[in-house]
């Protein structure tokens, strides 16, 4: 059976159908990034919403896809009705679910006028995105919009055409003052410390750039929240779809696998009007930073320290990484020891029992995330983040700098056996060539302002990254993570 709407009436036992009608839903959101993560968190929270309360059906989603790699997605989701399959997975269960809240999608890589259009709707009161950090057009030192950038420029010399996230919302706005209309909210849903902050910024500079006034005027109308957003989302493979369709005889062209746990907080500002999420499990509070931080300093950064040396260590699962008893106690090290140190108290969570449900959402092995997945779509900034912290404290950071040194010899693009590592970083290219150009020494890499500011001028952070890696191309991951435990005791 292919997946559509007419395909509803008969879905085969063990997939849930919407209790609604998706024919009935309608654009009241935009969503800039339409990918795996945005279908298995606010999508889903959409569907929640709609399956409670009719009026929640004005508050669909529209799908926007703005780089080569969407065009695929909307592609297949278009051939479904916008429908997909959520494969939520916990140890010993799966449940399928269509989703049924996504009113449409468009693909504006080829150019942006019908996305464009598409946001001048006056239901459209919230435009979001999951577009990862190199979607913001950021100088990665100082996290403000970087003139320079490609697509920036590009934007800049067709303000009217644009085909970055930044230049699509600034015009979308623009067009909205011209015409008398209210301001949308903008809502960043990516892993990015104030997230609304940042977007704000960057959105005001590019709008600075075209026009000084739309900057005013965007900056007094337009609403700029910030949010944490958490779901173990790996990417769909044919395993995926073929376990589908043979379990339940469904043929779903990107079905969306995930865990079971999910957060969403959100800071609560919109002018424009919300969907009721707090009625779904989203947590609405006046100040989401202590959330983000926790979730950036624990989850994330766990997440790369183990995916950096489980990848050279030939690991094919996160899940994997976690049976590795070494890469296990780093984790655990890492949090209780380097980063947990720079969290301060949360309103409402117990940090003990956050680290502890990490280690057990790591360690799910019905989740087939991976390493790769992570070292590509990654930034050293998890990383660098909490490091800068530890190290203006006065305090050790020989972890940390240990998961920097493995990042460093993934940057190379190769595995210890010569096996590719991609990295989806902004300065791939570069970020490759100074890493063989380097081997075991740091410094082409570390001269790499954009990603690592002033850091290779602090020689307590330069001299164990050194050693480290020096260390990993010597005799390997392996080696150099079982010398550390000995030499650090954990």
């Amino acid at each position: 059976m292919e997946l559509s709407r007419a395909a509803l009436r008969a879905m085969p036992p063990g997939v849930r159908a919407p209790a609604y009608d998706p024919a009935a839903v309608s654009a009241g959101i935009v969503h800039l990034g339409p990918g795996n993560f945005h279908r298995a968190h606010m999508a889903r929270y959409a569907h929640d919403l709609m399956e409670r309360r009719a009026d929640a059906l004005s508050w669909g989603i529209l799908g926007a896809g703005l780089m080569e790699p969407d065009r695929r997605i909307v592609e297949a989701l278009t051939s479904q009705d916008g429908l997909y399959t959520l494969l939520e997975r916990g140890e010993g269960e799966e449940r399928a679910t269509v989703i049924g809240s996504l009113a449409g999608l468009v693909f504006a890589g080829d150019g942006s006028a019908a996305l464009l259009a598409a946001m001048d709707a006056p239901a459209i009161r919230i435009v979001s995105l999951t577009v990862t950090e190199n979607g913001y057009c950021l100088d990665r030192a100082t996290k403000r919009l970087d003139p320079g950038n490609p697509l920036i420029q590009a934007d800049l010399a067709k303000p009217h055409a644009p085909c970055s996230a930044i230049g699509v919302i600034t015009e979308a706005l623009r067009r909205r003052r011209d015409a008398g209309a209210p301001a949308f909210t903008a809502m960043s849903c990516d892993n990015i410390q104030h997230n609304g902050q940042v977007l704000r910024d960057a959105v005001l500079a590019f709008a600075g750039m075209r026009d000084p006034s739309l900057a005013r005027w965007i900056a007094a109308e337009a609403a700029f929240p910030s949010t944490m957003v958490d779901r173990i989302t790996p990417g769909t493979t044919d395993e995926d779809r073929q376990a589908l369709e043979a379990r339940h005889g469904l043929r779903d062209h990107w079905p969306v696998p995930c865990e079971t746990f999910r957060q969403w907080v959100i800071e609560d500002r919109f002018p424009a009007g919300r969907p009721p999420w707090e009625e779904v499990g989203a947590q609405l509070v006046p100040d989401v930073g202590p959330y983000e931080f926790m979730k950036l300093r624990l989850l994330n950064a766990s997440h790369h320290t183990v995916a950096g040396l489980g990848r050279l260590m030939g690991h094919a699962y996160v899940s994997d990484c976690l049976a590795d008893g070494d890469l296990a106690a780093l984790m655990r090290a890492v949090m209780d020891r380097e980063t947990g140190p720079t969290v301060p108290p949360v309103p409402g969570v117990d940090l003990e029992e956050y680290k502890q449900t990490l280690v057990a959402r790591f360690a799910n092995p019905a989740i087939r995330d991976t390493p790769d997945r992570i070292v590509a779509d990654g930034s050293p900034t998890i990383l660098l983040d909490p490091l800068r912290d530890r190290l203006r404290a006065g305090e050790p950071a020989e972890l940390l700098c240990l998961a920097v040194a493995a990042w460093m010899r993934c940057a190379r693009g190769e595995d210890e056996i010569g096996q590719p590592v991609v990295l989806r970083h902004a300065l791939a290219p570069l970020l490759h060539q100074r890493a063989a150009e380097g081997g075991p020494d740091p410094a082409p890499l570390l001269s790499v302002e954009a990603v690592f500011g002033d850091l290779g001028q602090h020689f307590a952070f330069v001299e164990p990254v050194r050693r480290w890696l020096q260390s990993l191309y010597a005799v390997g991951a392996r080696r150099t993570l079982a010398m550390a435990r000995v030499r650090l005791g954990f």
